[in-house]
């Protein structure tokens, strides 16, 4: 489901005197949005014209608010879905944050947790600033310094392992956005003394050149250059020059395409090309996608997170997010069964082996269903609560199949006994040769009931409950009858109870039958369960895998720039960085699930044969409770 586009843009988050909350309304919209969303945020400094690109990136002259002041006109966070222009079935959610540095606010730490939240939420960030990329603009940026303390990877360990927070910034190149740095209203040329000519990209690296040395001020001059390159897995940059007269300036959105300069619009649409190619589909931690309906939650818990005063955890994010959305797999796989069940439902009684093949396929179109929402279900929990839910209400259809059959058949007797029981009431059977009369009249009966079709599972119980009802009348009959002699009494006696063991054999016959056919389909049932869970366990690793490999690339990269640009020493301290990326990368190619899940699966057998059987000698034990008392 992907709910219309929006008209124009909302705000998500909202920021009111400094305090931080969500906009109900937006969240209550993403919930409606099941498509993957690629996330594209824009930060920078305010009155920059962050506003302008992410309109033109939605297709739109206008849309979010420009402002022709030096006030701010961006408050909080503001979100625009549309639906991706060269991705389907996706929707590109653009985000416009608040301008940064606005001198109304006086408060940098709201600042930090606004670019925080875009760092967060975002599959690609946007860094918009205005003149050149210099010392002073990447000390404008100082934001990006500050991100080590206000994002975790990992959950505090209780022991407070240090060396592992210290770290824990390391890991941000696997899960932060890619990084792209528009430089506006760029007056000069691409040129750099030692290289001459240059393309946009050499530019932002040259600009992002650390310096040798230890002195504080050094230290101080690398470190948003360091950070920039070691958080973000890709780096781009675009250059924009003037887009119109200065006259025109203040009124970029009303203005005619005509009336703004071609090698603006040029660049400008260079910038939305590139987004729409590079930017991927937002991820949590572990590499699985997330739709709108989880970008809602996901909004929200950080939010949350910050205004408890709070540090925003990837980690816990994940957990919060699989517990919120295998909640909802559970309860989506199990609306499947039960729709799917009401086909064979509303043709009750029907066979053992009807029911259960129709359970077998609904069953495992609930287990695809749940597969497709659910993640990180490492323990089977939400699988076994599904398949609990399952059970329960396929015995709850079980008794009501029973029940109905029991009821059918116990009224087509009832209705065949009719005139037999006016013969009894009339004495027809206590004259010579009634008892004859009698096993004949009773025997069309069987007769007649075996020929109607369709009587459902208690077809033989109930006739073995019939048949011992009669045998009481048969036996009164048998011992009036005067045309036999006692010999032939006796011989008769054998033979009613013979039929009547022979009775009861059938009935045990087929509950053995119908108990042996439905283990056999909860085999099968649990063997498609296994199936599907290894192939979702092998999709997460591959995620994971896919996500490692990237940061290492990354790495490498960095590493071996470092190592062209004479800085070997901190190029070797990368070497433990690496080291531990590529260890992790080897832990996840082993298979979580041959290795660890299907020795705790084959343990669990003999108790899940144990726990069916038992439901089943239940569900029959009840059926025959029910039976205790004559229908006729």
């Amino acid at each position: 489901m992907c709910r219309k586009p929006m008209p124009e843009p909302i705000c998500v988050v909202e920021n009111v005197n400094g305090s931080l909350r969500v906009n109900d309304g937006a969240i209550e919209y993403l919930y409606g949005i099941d498509q993957p969303v690629v996330v594209v945020s824009v930060v920078g400094l305010y009155r920059t014209g962050k506003s302008y690109l992410m309109n033109r990136l939605a297709g739109k002259q206008t849309g979010f608010a420009l402002g022709s002041t030096i006030e701010s006109k961006t408050k909080g966070i503001w979100m625009w879905c549309v639906p991706h222009p060269t991705k389907a079935e996706h929707t590109l959610l653009l985000l416009d944050t608040e301008g940064l540095g606005d001198v109304d606010k006086g408060d940098s730490k709201n600042d930090a947790w606004i670019f925080c939240l875009a760092v967060l939420l975002s599959s690609t960030l946007v860094y918009n600033s205005r003149g050149t990329i210099d010392n002073t603009a990447l000390e404008k940026l100082h934001y990006v310094t500050e991100l080590a303390e206000h994002i975790r990877i990992k959950s505090p360990s209780p022991a407070g392992d240090e060396d592992e927070d210290e770290q824990d910034d390391s890991k941000f190149v696997q899960f932060f956005p890619n990084f792209i740095w528009t430089v506006r209203d760029f007056v000069l040329e691409l040129v750099i003394k030692t290289k001459g000519q240059v393309t946009e990209d050499e530019y932002l690296d040259f600009a992002l050149q650390l310096k040798k040395g230890c002195s504080k001020a050094i230290n101080n001059y690398n470190l948003p250059r360091q950070c920039i390159r070691s958080y973000f897995p890709t780096r781009k940059c675009f250059v924009f020059p003037l887009p119109a007269s200065q006259e025109n300036m203040a009124h970029l959105e009303s203005l005619d395409e005509h009336d703004i300069w071609p090698d603006f619009l040029k660049v400008t649409q260079s910038f939305c090309n590139y987004v729409f190619k590079e930017s991927n589909v937002k991820t949590l931690k572990g590499g699985h996608k997330v739709t709108g309906r989880m970008f809602g939650h996901l909004v929200r818990l950080y939010v949350d997170t910050i205004c408890s005063g709070k540090v925003p955890c990837l980690e816990n994010a994940v957990v919060t997010m699989a517990q919120i959305e295998n909640q909802a797999a559970v309860q989506e796989g199990l609306k499947v069964y039960q729709s799917g069940m009401e086909q064979v439902k509303s043709l009750f009684p029907v066979s053992i082996d009807e029911i259960s093949a129709e359970h077998q396929r609904c069953s495992n179109l609930a287990t695809t269903e749940f597969m497709k929402r659910s993640f990180k279900d490492e323990t089977k929990e939400y699988l076994n609560s599904l398949s609990e839910e399952v059970d329960k209400h396929y015995f709850e259809l079980l008794d009501q199949n029973m029940t109905v059959s029991e009821r059918k058949c116990w009224e087509l007797l009832s209705d065949l006994y009719k005139d037999m029981s006016e013969h009894l009431q009339q004495g027809k059977y206590t004259k010579p040769g009634g008892y004859e009369l009698f096993c004949t009249h009773r025997d069309n009966i069987i007769t007649q009931y075996h020929r109607q079709p369709n009587k459902g599972v208690k077809a033989e119980d109930v006739l073995e409950m019939f048949l011992s009802e009669r045998s009481v009348e048969a036996n009164s009959i048998l011992q009036a009858d005067k045309r036999l002699s006692e010999n032939e009494k006796k011989i008769q006696e054998e033979r009613e109870k013979a039929a009547l063991i022979d009775q009861q054999k059938k009935a045990a016959e087929e509950k053995q039958m119908e108990m042996e056919r439905m283990m056999e389909v909860e085999k099968e049932s649990q063997q498609e369960r296994l199936l599907q869970m290894e192939r979702k366990f092998e999709e997460e690793k591959h995620l994971q895998r896919e996500e490692l490999n990237k940061a290492v690339e990354s790495k490498l990269a960095e590493q071996k720039d470092l190592l062209e640009k004479g800085f070997k020493e901190k190029a070797e301290l990368m070497d433990q960085e690496i080291e531990h990326l590529k260890n992790e990368k080897e832990e996840n190619s082993r298979s979580f699930f041959k290795e660890v899940l299907m020795p705790l699966v084959g343990v669990g057998k003999d108790l899940f044969s144990t726990v069916l059987q038992y439901k089943l000698v239940r569900t029959k034990l009840k059926g025959l409770k029910n039976n205790s008392t004559s229908k006729i």
